[in-house]
């Protein structure tokens, strides 16, 4: 199915959607790619790991190379890091020289604003379009189309990708024209995210430690003045122990919280609670529990305090 948005004041801008391609297969790639087939686009992908490239399912097609992109109208990046985004831009057979003139590059990833700004400033000069389309929300609400976007770009360029972008998320915010600024209120999001996951888990071990049973917490908690989304799905994976596989591994998260903090220091605003959970998250690592998605915060709670935790077997990688 192909969808489109025509207008005659950019009548010499080609708006059809109909190949999608999507950079990056991880979790959160997994997800998408599902979610664009399913929206009706014709969708590829592509992931330097052969290995992952084994799991896409019937009805999306694999590109071998970044070159196999070439025909999309739209190309999605799910990658780690601003390494692995400029690399995949930057590199000889990349992006800039793969898509077509028009062609529009949404990168997802949670990024530094500054190569945010860059990328953008890079793909205008090559006719290229660039939208920041960062997530709010892990691959299973994704999945179940129950995540947020934080769009950031020119407003004729998001106005492309919209039909893409509503099939992707329960709701899209366009924060700005700087595609930048939408990747400052990601990575400001996920140091909020995280502190609220540390203070879940504080609590839950407080009042286990205490001898209320944490599932009675925990309902007590999410049913009152605690039942915001991130209360309810981190604090269900802490009750319930559900670290693997990571919707967020704990190197990711402590990345993320390193980008917010790089941004405060520049913005000279202390944000020392940020620094605190960037801190437990390294001790998280350094337990060996680097796999586990970034809730184990609960795990790392408890344990401080003398409970026993359930942490899988396969963790300590």
């Amino acid at each position: 199915m192909t969808r489109s948005r025509k207008s005659s004041s950019q009548a010499a801008v080609p708006l059809e959607i109909d190949h999608v391609g999507v950079l990056g297969f991880g979790h959160m790639g997994q997800a998408l790619a599902g979610r664009i087939h399913a929206g009706g686009f014709r969708t590829l992908v592509h992931d330097c790991n052969p290995e992952r490239l084994q799991q896409v399912p019937q009805g999306i097609g694999v590109v071998s190379e970044i070159a196999g992109l070439a025909c999309c109208d739209v190309v999605l990046t799910s990658l780690p890091d601003d390494a692995a985004l400029e690399a995949v831009t930057r590199a000889p057979g990349g992006l800039f020289g793969v898509l077509g003139r028009h062609a529009v590059h949404v990168a997802t990833s949670t990024v530094s604003p500054a190569l945010s700004r860059r990328l953008a400033a890079s793909h205008e000069a090559l006719g290229q379009g660039f939208v920041v389309a960062a997530i709010l929300g892990n691959p299973d609400m994704v999945r179940e189309s129950g995540a947020f976007l934080l769009a950031g770009g020119s407003g004729r360029q998001l106005q492309r990708v919209d039909p893409l972008l509503k099939v992707l998320a329960r709701q899209v915010f366009q924060v700005a024209e700087d595609a930048g600024m939408a990747s400052l209120v990601k990575v400001a999001s996920n140091a909020l995210t995280g502190a609220t996951v540390q203070g879940m888990g504080e609590i839950l071990a407080l009042l286990g430690k205490a001898g209320l049973p944490r599932r009675q917490a925990f309902d007590i908690l999410t049913h009152t003045l605690f039942d915001g989304c991130v209360h309810k799905t981190y604090g269900g994976k802490i009750l319930d122990e559900r670290f693997l596989p990571a919707g967020m591994a704990a190197p990711l998260a402590v990345k993320d919280l390193r980008l917010a903090l790089a941004e405060a220091e520049h913005w000279r605003v202390p944000m020392p609670l940020a620094s605190a959970v960037h801190d437990r998250l390294v001790a998280l690592m350094a337990r060996g529990w680097g796999d586990l998605d970034w809730s184990a915060l609960g795990a790392l709670a408890a344990a401080d305090a003398g409970l026993e935790v359930g942490v899988p077997s396969g963790s300590g990688r």
